[in-house]
């Protein structure tokens, strides 16, 4: 389970290292054998345990290609999934389209989301905050039936 965010550097070669409380788990499942592709809802990147990523390719795979949103989820999704190995520092060398598409720069932030992550450029990630905060403090809990009974 990934959880937190971690800020991170990029080197010059689009290389981040997996933080250590991560990398172990990683390595543990699969080996340190990970997949990468863009997020088509926002403009980051999400990562995940090869293990992970056999669930979302099936579900992805069982979808019709007969329908137009269901092939462009595939293509943009699948088409841009790449396989990685962490190396023996626990690195990962981002691909080039991977790295445009979601804006990184020098500073990234890898966000924990249960079963992956997201990579983020720091200051995408910091003004998406900061809207989603303002989102969230204008709305009424109460009548969204996904929410409605969550409490912390």
């Amino acid at each position: 389970m990934f959880r937190g965010t971690s800020t991170l550097s990029l080197d010059d070669k689009g290389r981040f290292a997996i933080p250590t409380k991560y990398r172990n788990q990683l390595l543990a499942d699969n080996g340190g054998e990970i997949i990468c592709t863009i997020n088509i809802g926002d403009p980051c990147l999400l990562l995940y345990s090869l293990s992970e990523w056999q669930i979302v390719e099936q579900r992805l795979a069982a979808l019709s290609n007969m329908k137009e949103r269901a092939k462009r989820m595939q293509r943009l999704v699948l088409g841009n999934a790449m396989d990685y190995q962490l190396d023996k520092h626990g690195r990962v060398l981002l691909a080039p389209h991977l790295r445009d598409y979601a804006k990184l720069d020098k500073k990234i932030v890898l966000v924990g989301q249960s079963n992956k992550f997201e990579i983020w450029d720091e200051t995408l990630w910091q003004e998406r905050m900061a809207k989603d905060i303002a989102i969230e403090l204008e709305q009424d809990f109460d009548q969204d039936e996904d929410l409605g009974d969550f409490s912390f």
